[in-house]
């Protein structure tokens, strides 16, 4: 698309309030030039692209773990025996699984990535520095945006070690992705902290997804992302709405071990910015249409919050001057669904319809500049 320009009919869903237009975009060297009102005959529908704000991408080597029956036809879903570092099943796979079957399963999950709609990812990755480069290889031609979270591998080993080891990564990185304030030792992780702000990089932690009782640990750490946030109270929500810090959340994933779900309309309403996330691949695919239609029909949440909560509340993936809404002089970010599927035909409301059933098999392209 560099160098020409492309001319879209159809109904666009455009701007930070995503107003349904219907008439065209002009898309010149990935940025969009132009959007005009006019009648069309084209059933195209132009929506912003989707960010998946949280990944752990590594996971994609192992897509059907076995999760342990007790009796009969039940089966016993252990959060910490399957993530929990550092001996939880995917940690004991990706140790055992080598560079380049890493590299080659990454990028697999990236493809499917782009094949589902999604512009921008936020992965929090295992295995230090070399977990990083495997990443960033995995993503060698892509374009797809991506903000890259690390954390040390042993943490476990004497404080000047792991220090040296965080420095390392935050050298290669975004910032750190720390699993959650209980797997670590308090010390370490104030420690930890004050060496990303000293590089000036991203400090994420997970909190609240199996109980609370690191919720209040968290945030003590000024983080700048918060993930899950599962179990979180009242009081909770308002002390991560006053530090005003945005929160990742994880339906499928959270539904699928059994902690419970996220209070995501309380999060809105305490005025939270809440984006979402598919989180291990090990336990659901990086298809957000999936993440969206969830999220519409088990939360009471109006459509279009749900929508914006996948696609435009991520934008931060992109950095701070960037965003995924259709507007002009921003980068072209965006999908292209046939309105006329078998599908889609029919809708009346397109946010109303892309959220509750749109599928990828409605796409008709992916725009990511």
């Amino acid at each position: 698309m560099y160098g020409t320009e492309q001319i879209i009919p159809g109904t666009i869903i455009a701007g930070p309030e995503l107003d349904p237009i219907v008439g065209y975009i002009c898309v010149r060297n990935g940025i969009i030039t132009e959007i005009g009102e006019e009648r069309t005959c084209s059933a195209n529908i132009i929506a912003p692209g989707f960010v998946n704000a949280h990944t752990h991408l590594g996971d994609s080597v192992c897509k059907d773990p076995f999760m342990g029956i007790t009796s009969g036809f039940r089966v016993k879903r252990d959060l910490d025996s399957l993530v929990k570092p550092p001996d939880g099943l995917k940690h004991r796979i990706l140790r055992e699984t080598s560079y380049e079957t890493l590299i080659e399963y990454i990028r697999k999950s990236l493809l499917d990535m782009i094949g589902t709609g999604t512009c921008a990812f936020a992965d929090f990755r295992e295995g230090g520095v070399v977990g990083i480069a495997a990443l960033n290889k995995a993503l060698e031609g892509l374009g797809l945006h991506s903000l890259i979270f690390g954390r040390p591998t042993e943490p476990q080993l004497p404080l000047g070690v792991v220090l040296a080891e965080v420095r390392r990564v935050l050298l290669h990185s975004d910032g750190l992705g720390i699993s959650g304030a209980n797997d670590f030792n308090m010390e370490l992780l104030q420690e930890i902290t004050a060496c990303t702000r000293a590089q000036k990089k991203l400090f994420a932690i997970h909190a609240g997804e199996k109980n609370r009782s690191d919720i209040e640990k968290a945030l003590s750490l000024e983080p700048d992302l918060l993930i899950h946030l599962t179990q979180a109270t009242k009081k909770d929500l308002d002390e991560v709405a006053q530090a005003e810090v945005p929160v990742v959340v994880c339906p499928r994933s959270n539904f699928v071990t059994g902690v419970g779900m996220a209070p995501i309309a309380e999060m809105l309403e305490a005025g939270i910015r809440v984006s979402a996330g598919t989180d291990n691949v090990m336990l659901n695919s990086v298809n957000m249409f999936a993440e969206m239609e969830f999220m519409s029909k088990i939360f009471s949440i109006e459509d279009r919050q749900v929508f914006k909560i996948c696609t435009l509340n991520g934008s931060f993936v992109m950095g701070p001057d960037s965003t995924v809404s259709i507007e002009k002089g921003n980068k072209a970010n965006l999908i292209i669904l046939n309105g006329n599927s078998n599908n889609l035909a029919g809708i009346k409301n397109p946010i109303s319809g892309i959220t509750r059933r749109a599928r990828p098999d409605d796409l008709l392209a992916v725009l990511h500049s």
